[in-house]
């Protein structure tokens, strides 16, 4: 091995290329004995090494090979490569030289200089970013700034090219080094922008003038640059009127960044450059993806809230013209047979990207500029639509009311009347796609603008619904008709729903015997939810029903009605909720044989019963209450397996070409960070949440009866307090907490401990309570960490006096934490109202985020009434220190429910100090 490192790194330079070319090996046994050699020479010859790889990234013929040693230097010599430290023996470059570093330097702006072919130039620029963002700091590359400002105004586009690339990275590791050459840099960027020739170099002085203003933290050093944005825009327009659209729409990705992260630097401009998206967004003659970016640079303006509240709605023109594009869009729709028949599941059959990237959009466009701003542009538009012969404009209307109603739920609610008859009077419509989307409307307004819908209009809603139960010359209506009904029932009283219930339940049973599949589970879906909602109202229906639930689930075993079974395994054990233990034992003994039998036998990984069986067993649970120990030997193992499921994540860089391949499956996400593409399977993510959840409902529910089972579901679902791929998980986790503490505690109280005491449950605290501090110190959503800290003092006062006083100190030392990060998220807000575009509107959606911070300060207060309570005077040294964060909550700057609680807060201490007086 000695011998072939020699080899390598010997005179003849031919021999190290062919170890760079085995590297590269698609053969696995060729390319390990290559990468021993290499990592050998990284051990033992780093000087070597570094200087081969910049001669041949210099000097070799073979681009393959010139693009790999670029690739392999940059991880030698850059500690900011795949995280790796300075210390990691990957990183070479303060093994080395001086003298080697020195020539390693040199080859490098040599090898800029000479470099032609355009993906390894990049690679070559991505080098020397990264090791001068670890060098310029300490001064230790001098000789580069003055040869990136000499290339960036020499005669070769090419390394003009090269050094704004380098530029624009060095913006985002270290702008603060390049803040002296303001000037300079503003006159580069300027006439890079307008290049003469090269469109090449215009992207890439945009990249860099983009990247420069978001590293400037001074609105000063941000207005010295205002003047580029023309520019900036040119470069743009300037490709789509040359037809480069693979420009053009590098172009806009990069304008899109500038959007989100600074949108106020647009702000002087900002009619001039969305009227300008605009125009590429109806333009019909170029491509797709360049107007779907337009778009999405116009959504991206409005999303960006924070940082430039309310200035969108300075523009009301120009919403009506881009709200009209997204409802064209949705006219991107053919009227496939595949929708029309049974055959198949496709419900999207006919839809377009046109149509889905419209749908998204006007979701977006709605939650962010609301409904005062989006109702009266949809109010001139939805008429016209719906009156067209075309079905697919009467289409887009109801769809575009479905997807706009979360975002206008407040305003739309006060033209409720209008908008139900609107959408009652298109179930009628002669084209079935038509009366489907009507339906969908339905559907979506139910959740959204409920309960006041269903209070009001249940008398319309319900039957006309039970009605398009009835169209069996299109069973994708049929279905849907049933699906709404689950929608219009959740939020429904019983006594709303009971006088239908005679008339839907007929209907829906005959869907179950006589409906196509996917009639049969929409049929499913809506008697479960029927039954849910009308609680005892169901016994009546009972005996009618419980047979053909149970029929279903004991004779759809064929693999195409795993989905069928499913559903009915839902139904079954909503039902047996709904009318309680008494009325359901008998069958609930045959259901849950079935379910044991199921969960015994080898189910295939992406069999949608395993989730469904995880809840059915848990409603079943919640049914029979302690009846159900005897099954929770078969239920657990399962449900921890799914609850220790390990995110499915794969990391790839964002710079290559290579893909995450979820071909096979639609549950993969992908997002951007930095340099790595990042999928997750959110598939694996959602079973391990329902899991989590019921782990919470088993403690919950069984009391002491899941003592058995902490030992095992503790150390499941205390590290899952921090789980950040998944907010549903940390939920989960945080709920269960306390269930966990309650349920050892009754054990050992009720001699069902198997022989355990209170060290038991000291020791069960001892492990949850500093967890759960130490994951609320962590916590991004405020919305978690107030559920955090009412589970913190349930569980203070489930441990009461066992709490030591290291832990009393850890929680008083986070309430602290907790009141000055709310304090400092409020006052960042009320800056917000000192934005020049500041409206009414944004301040009703500052009210309701502030409103989530009084939530927390609520659940501050009753963990500092816990802790006073249960220490009486030996907290009071405790409270001496944290009075002056309560005593700052009665400030006049405060909510008067911020007052309250510091209020109730002195009050439960001169309580607790007369008794102690006593």
């Amino acid at each position: 091995m000695d011998q072939q490192v020699a080899i390598a790194l010997g005179a003849d330079p031919a021999a190290f290329e062919a170890l760079i070319s085995q590297l590269m090996s698609s053969g696995n046994e060729l390319r390990s004995q290559a990468e021993v050699i290499f990592n050998l020479c990284r051990e033992r010859h780093p000087d070597a090494l570094g200087l081969k790889l910049a001669q041949v990234l210099h000097s070799s013929q073979s681009l393959e090979i010139r693009a790999m040693a670029a690739v392999l230097l940059r991880k030698q010599v850059t500690s900011s490569s795949g995280g790796e430290s300075e210390e990691s023996s990957s990183y070479i470059w303060s093994r080395l030289t001086p003298a080697t570093q020195s020539s390693i330097k040199s080859l490098l702006l040599s090898a800029v200089q000479r470099e032609e072919t355009k993906s390894i130039a990049k690679k070559l620029c991505d080098t020397v970013s990264e090791l001068a963002s670890n060098l310029l700091p300490d001064d230790a590359w001098p000789e580069l700034l003055p040869f990136m400002f000499q290339a960036v105004t020499s005669d070769s586009p090419r390394l003009q090219e090269s050094a704004l690339l380098i530029f624009s990275q060095l913006a985002q590791y270290i702008g603060d080094i390049l803040l002296p050459h303001l000037g300079t840099l503003h006159s580069v960027f300027l006439n890079s922008l307008s290049h003469p020739m090269s469109p090449d170099v215009r992207i890439a002085a945009l990249g860099a003038s983009i990247n420069f203003v978001q590293c400037l933290e001074s609105t000063s050093e941000r207005e010295q640059f205002q003047d580029l944005l023309p520019a900036m825009m040119l470069t743009l327009t300037e490709a789509l009127n040359t037809g480069n659209e693979a420009t053009a729409q590098e172009a806009l990705e990069l304008l899109i960044e500038l959007a989100g992260t600074e949108p106020r630097f647009l702000r002087r401009q900002l009619a001039d450059v969305v009227g300008s998206m605009l125009q590429i967004a109806e333009a019909d003659r170029l491509e797709e993806g360049t107007r779907h970016l337009a778009v999405e640079f116009v959504i991206t303006l409005a999303e960006a809230r924070e940082r430039a509240p309310g200035m969108m709605r300075r523009l009301p023109q120009f919403i009506g013209s881009l709200f009209a594009v997204l409802m064209k869009m949705l006219l991107d729709i053919e009227d496939e047979p595949a929708w029309h028949g049974a055959e198949t599941e496709d419900e999207d059959a006919g839809e377009t990207s046109n149509y889905s990237v419209g749908q998204e959009c006007l979701d977006r466009l709605s939650i962010a500029l609301g409904g005062n701003t989006i109702v009266p542009v949809a109010s001139e538009l939805l008429p016209q639509y719906l009156a067209a012969p075309e079905w697919q404009k009467r289409h887009a209307a109801l769809i575009t009311l479905a997807q706009i109603a979360e975002g206008c739920a407040k305003v739309m609610i006060k033209n409720l009347e209008q908008i139900v008859s609107m959408v009652l009077n298109s179930f009628r419509d002669p084209h079935p796609r038509v009366r489907w989307a009507a339906i969908n409307a339905i559907g979506q307004l139910s959740t959204d603008l409920g309960p006041d819908l269903q209070v009001l209009y249940h008398q319309q809603v319900l039957p006309a619904l039970a009605s398009a139960m009835d169209d069996f010359q299109n069973p994708r209506v049929q279905a849907h008709a049933a699906s709404a009904v689950l929608n219009f029932t959740e939020n429904c009283t019983p006594d709303t729903l009971s006088p239908y219930l005679d008339g839907i339940v007929s209907k829906l049973l005959v869907l179950l015997q006589n409906g196509k599949q996917m009639v049969q589970e929409g049929a499913l879906t809506a008697l479960a939810s029927v039954a849910d909602s009308s609680q005892e109202h169901f016994q009546k229906y009972y005996d009618a029903v419980m047979p053909y639930l149970k029929a279903i689930l004991m004779n759809a075993t064929d693999k195409s009605n795993r989905m069928l079974r499913a559903k009915s395994m839902e139904c079954i054990s909503l039902v047996g909720m709904a009318v309680g233990k008494d009325k359901f034992r008998d069958d609930a003994k045959q259901v849950m044989e079935v379910l044991m039998s199921l969960q015994g036998s080898q189910l295939e990984n992406d069999d949608p019963i395993t989730s469904y069986m995880l809840q059915a067993w848990a409603r079943l649970c919640k049914c029979l209450g302690q009846d159900f120990l005897p099954y929770m030997n078969v239920v657990m193992p399962p449900l921890l397996k799914s609850a220790q499921l390990k995110p499915d994540v794969t990391i790839t860089s964002a710079d290559t070409d290579e893909e995450i391949d979820d071909s096979d499956d639609d549950s993969i996400e992908t997002i951007t960070l930095g340099d790595k593409r990042i999928g997750i399977r959110t598939s694996v993510l959602e079973e391990k949440a329902t899991a989590c959840n019921m782990l919470c409902c088993y403690a919950d529910e069984l009391k002491e009866g899941f003592f058995p089972w902490i030992d095992q579901v503790a150390p499941t679902l205390v590290p899952l307090l921090k789980f950040y791929f998944h907010e549903e998980v940390r939920k989960a986790s945080v709920s269960a907490m306390p269930e966990l503490l309650r349920s050892a505690k009754l054990a050992v109280e009720k001699g069902l401990a198997s022989g355990r005491d209170e060290s038991y449950v000291k020791q069960l605290s001892d492990y949850i309570i500093p967890a759960l501090v130490e994951a609320l110190h962590k916590e991004p959503e405020v919305e978690i960490c107030a559920s955090m800290l009412d589970s913190l003092n349930e569980c203070a006062e489930l441990a009461g006096q066992l709490l030591s006083e290291g832990q009393v100190r850890s929680i008083v030392d986070e309430l602290k934490h907790v009141i000055t990060a709310s304090s400092t998220r409020k006052r960042e807000r009320s800056e917000r109202t000192k934005a020049e575009d500041f409206d009414a509107d944004e301040g009703d959606l500052l009210k309701e985020e502030n409103e989530q911070e009084e939530e927390v300060f609520n659940q501050v207060g009753d963990c500092l009434g816990t802790l006073i309570k249960t220490f009486k005077a030996s907290f009071l040294p405790f409270f001496e220190e944290i009075s002056i964060y309560v005593t700052a909550m009665l400030g006049k700057d405060k909510t008067p429910e911020e007052r309250r609680i510091a209020i109730c807060i002195f009050d439960d201490v001169a309580e607790q100090c007369q008794e102690t007086d006593t």
